[in-house]
């Protein structure tokens, strides 16, 4: 990925420390030994050779931008650390913790290439794709043991999932979260487009290292899916997803953007609730050798799991009302 010849010399000042405009600067001035110091943090080996600072360090975050990243369209992983220790709350200047003025800075200058920095629940700097609202963060284990923050936002989901329709799951749950994970052209069948659709909610595509793409449907469900004989209230029987993926595997879909018809070449089950083993294998002896390889499984664990460690916003609805404050009053 390349930067701007302007973007990259703003922050090269920032870096540095130098006053922007002969204002008031926010960022803590480094020297030459700082400078190194600084790289070093973020796991490089750049050291400063003595040259002229904003214009060396303008060439490192040039090097930086060059360097693979885990996300397609993202900038490196070496930048977005670069980004989070420039902006790190614990090393305010001329400002308070915050870090609001530091902030505007930086966005000013990322704005020209379509990204925004932001500071998540976890008090650190993430960097976010405007037009795909995708942020820009390493990879995260979903089987890491959580932080109580974390704990308390996965019980605030867990009531959530609990009380939403199947839309919502879709929409405010599955759409972030897929596009999050570097899925593209995530594109939902509405209720009067479901019977056009061939089993799918959702399809979507993912690209290779190779620059291959891999397309995939999905069908969910709000509730339980298992292998029982009569379907409960709030369950769904696997039997009643086994044609829907058939027609998933089997009939076409349009991609707009390479003007062609594909097929799907994996199919995601998705649900709210628990998908039992029984579920699975049914569903595994009911499919041919070839379509059993193309069906994945993803159910509330899964989901809850992957949004909090990939550090998603929670949906509006499911975080509860702040108490007004009272004023003192009495009218």
């Amino acid at each position: 990925m390349e930067f701007k010849t302007r973007t990259l010399n703003q922050l090269a000042k920032m870096i540095c420390g130098d006053p922007k405009d002969n204002k008031t600067s926010y960022f803590r001035y480094r020297s030459s030994y700082y400078l190194t110091e600084f790289f070093g943090d973020v796991d490089t080996d750049y050291a400063h050779d003595g040259s002229t600072r904003p214009i060396w360090v303008s060439e490192t975050l040039s090097k930086i931008l060059q360097e693979p990243s885990t996300t397609a369209d993202m900038p490196s992983d070496t930048f977005c650390r670069v980004i989070q220790l420039l902006m790190e709350k614990a090393d305010p200047f001329n400002e308070d913790k915050e870090r609001i003025n530091a902030l505007e800075e930086l966005n000013t200058a990322l704005s020209r290439e379509d990204f925004e920095a932001f500071y998540a629940d976890d008090n650190k700097c993430y960097l976010k794709h405007i037009p795909s609202q995708k942020v820009l963060k390493p990879s995260a284990n979903p089987h890491r043991p959580f932080t109580s923050l974390e704990i308390k936002r996965r019980e605030l989901l867990v009531n959530y999932l609990n009380n939403c329709s199947e839309d919502d799951l879709i929409e405010e749950i599955l759409v972030p979260l897929f596009r999050q994970l570097g899925y593209y052209r995530i594109s939902i069948a509405g209720h009067k487009d479901k019977s056009l659709e061939y089993g799918k909610d959702i399809w979507m595509k993912f690209m290779l290292p190779t620059q291959h793409w891999l397309y995939f449907g999905v069908q969910v469900k709000k509730g339980k899916l298992d292998s029982s004989g009569m379907t409960k209230g709030g369950n769904a029987n696997i039997a009643e997803i086994h044609n829907q993926v058939l027609m998933m595997l089997a009939h076409e879909i349009f991609d707009p953007e390479i003007g062609k018809n594909v097929l799907v070449d994996h199919a995601f089950i998705i649900a709210g609730g628990e998908i039992t083993k029984a579920a699975k294998n049914w569903l595994a002896n009911a499919l041919d050798k070839s379509k059993r390889s193309q069906i994945l499984f993803m159910d509330r664990e899964d989901i809850i799991n992957q949004f909090i460690v990939n550090n998603l916003p929670l949906p509006i609805s499911a975080v509860p009302a702040e108490p007004e404050e009272d004023d003192g009053l009495p009218f």
